[in-house]
């Protein structure tokens, strides 16, 4: 197992566990994996982000290599960019949700894709070996990269019918949560001649408008905006700028099922036979939706670089996670909030429908999710007891406990955070709610022993 790569890059919390001395021996390490500029970095709008990125153009100029400075962009436009303006990988300075005081470095690989598994361990055993590359040529470069944030634009506007969309002269609701996609998502709209409403747009390390990452508790504001202005959508992006939950025109707050539910239908209309690639904790109504355009599921582990990295090599035309991880293979495959965005504006061009109109010819699923404090051993006690107890459940990552045939229940540690998360899937709201109210309580109390 990794030791400092979670499920979504190496987090920690910012001059403690995640201090400048690690950041530089780890920025050697990824330099030493990397072999050759130049380097692409970016960064979120939290506080330390410019710092930090100092720190690793420094440490990837001291080790040979030559890097560009993208600045403030989300992390699909830093990934796009490696990709399309020819780099050998990149470095994301990024803690996504996490609270403000965390931050993070997530390596992209020269393809414009998070760096897999295997690569991970590659790096950190450089790290914990000091395998460095020894500089005793010549010293890199840093540069400003003024182009990645027009070429992710241009390029998510090339996947979808613009023109049609620029007819609808569609009303948006915006909630930026003081993120990354402030310098990305309204430029979109404005492009697209959507009437555009703006709810925490100023970039605030802090994320005081309502935290970085969105959830129906907090998202009672881009409801209400909806409602007030008669918009056709809403959407709210996480601090990275790479997850998107939509709010639709009678202000309901969707799960990230049910945005990639509706999503995955309206492309796979156009794209029948195609390949959709999901995880573990996402709702069963996809196959549902596949089988209907003779299109095939395969399930990873959850986390967005188990989907993306089996996108790459099966080609496969869209991912997705639950929490509003949404992939679309023609772009790129990796979760981008501003490329999701155009494409569910795409679908209400091309549909003439509501969104709310939508939704409601989904096949009918309940969904949600919770989470409890806990350490990293009290969660591994928490999964053992639980396996013992369900023998019969799937165990590819945490346990995923069958209930019946349209119920289950899933519980596994996250990968950046000491918490297990709680997923349930059940055939109505009744037993959906008594399912997690069953196994809140009996995972509080096994980790209570």
């Amino acid at each position: 197992m990794a030791k400092f790569f979670g499920t979504n890059g190496i987090r920690g919390i910012f001059d403690e566990n995640f201090n400048l001395e690690f950041i530089h021996d780890m920025t050697l390490a990824v330099a030493t994996y990397f072999k050759e500029g130049p380097i692409l970095i970016g960064y979120d709008g939290r506080d330390s982000s410019p710092i930090i990125a100092k720190v690793i153009c420094a440490t990837l100029n001291y080790a040979g290599l030559d890097c560009n400075n993208s600045g403030l962009v989300p992390t699909p436009c830093l990934e796009y960019a490696v990709k399309t303006l020819d780099y050998s990988g990149g470095i994301m300075i990024t803690a996504s949700h996490n609270p403000p005081q965390y931050n993070g470095i997530k390596p992209a690989a020269k393809d414009g894709v998070e760096i897999s598994r295997e690569d991970e361990l590659v790096i950190e055993d450089i790290f914990l070996n000091k395998k460095w590359i020894k500089n005793s040529f010549r010293w890199g470069k840093t540069r400003i990269e003024d182009r990645a944030n027009q070429a992710y634009l241009d390029g998510i506007i090339s996947q979808v019918d613009s023109n049609n969309i620029k007819s609808k002269q569609f009303k948006v609701v915006l909630d930026l949560g003081n993120g990354a996609q402030a310098v990305s998502a309204p430029i979109l709209c404005k492009n697209l001649e959507c009437d555009t409403i703006l709810i925490n747009q100023n970039i605030d390390g802090k994320f005081s408008g309502r935290g970085s990452e969105p959830t129906p508790q907090n998202l009672s504001t881009l409801s209400d905006a909806v409602r007030k202005n008669n918009a056709d959508l809403g959407i709210a992006f996480d601090g990275d700028g790479d997850r998107s939950i939509f709010c639709d025109d009678n202000g309901e707050i969707l799960t990230g099922d049910k945005s990639a539910l509706v999503l995955t239908k309206h492309i796979l209309k156009k794209n029948p036979t195609s390949l959709v690639i999901t995880c573990l904790n996402s709702g069963s109504n996809i196959e549902v939706i596949a089988k209907q355009y003779e299109s095939q599921v395969i399930r990873t582990k959850v986390g967005s670089v188990e989907v993306s990295r089996k996108m790459v090599p099966t080609k496969a035309l869209i991912g997705f996670e639950e929490n509003g991880g949404f992939m679309y293979g023609k772009h790129n495959q990796v979760r981008d909030g501003c490329m999701t965005l155009a494409l569910m504006l795409d679908l209400l061009a091309d549909s003439d429908r509501k969104l709310s109109e939508e939704i409601t010819d989904l096949p009918s699923s309940f969904t949600t999710k919770d989470k409890i404090s806990c350490s990293r051993n009290d969660a591994k006690k928490l999964i053992a007891k639980l396996i013992e107890e369900y023998p019969n459940s799937n165990i590819t990552d945490g346990i995923k406990i069958p209930i019946d045939q349209k119920s289950w229940v899933m519980i596994r540690p996250s990968g950046t955070e000491p918490i297990i998360r709680i997923y349930v899937e059940a055939e109505n709201k009744q037993k959906l709610d008594s399912l997690m109210s069953e196994f809140m309580e009996k995972s509080k109390l096994i980790i209570s022993r």
